[in-house]
């Protein structure tokens, strides 16, 4: 596995990110209320699926934090969010599907050919860097983090 400090690896954090700031730069009618309900995968039935370096970018986050591994959650929620708070621990990396999820609350999900562009891009970044096949964020996350 490829380590910190490998150019490729660099290169393709720094892809997502400006994907991310270009996916904020457009003008959709977003109001995350940071209610979670997203994030109870259980209840929803949705779980985001990342690309090999979204989960770069979202692992370093959530190393950024102190932790090493993530928890095992019986409640069926997103392994990101707090224990206590129920917070999103990684919330300014959070990946594509956190920014552009099904929410009601914040406005409903994205239609995908608003940014299709921008998911080719993702899943590009993530083919350089050996994966082009977006994972469920569990195990996408824990290549990175083990």
């Amino acid at each position: 596995m490829r380590r910190r400090g490998d150019p490729d690896l660099e290169d393709a954090a720094a892809g997502v990110r400006a994907v991310y700031g270009e996916l904020e730069q457009l003008r959709f009618e977003r109001s995350c209320t940071l209610r979670t309900e997203c994030c109870r995968f259980q209840l929803t039935g949705k779980i985001p699926h990342l690309t090999r370096g979204e989960a770069l970018v979202t692992a370093r986050a959530f190393k950024a934090t102190g932790r090493k591994s993530l928890a095992e959650r019986a409640d069926g929620a997103c392994p990101l969010l707090h224990p206590a708070t129920s917070r999103c621990m990684v919330y300014a990396g959070r990946p594509f599907g956190c920014r552009t999820h099904f929410c009601s609350a914040a406005g409903g999900p994205l239609a995908r050919q608003e940014v299709a562009g921008l998911i080719h891009r993702l899943e590009e970044i993530g083919e350089r860097i050996g994966g082009a096949e977006a994972r469920p964020i569990a195990p996408a996350l824990r290549e990175f983090l083990g």
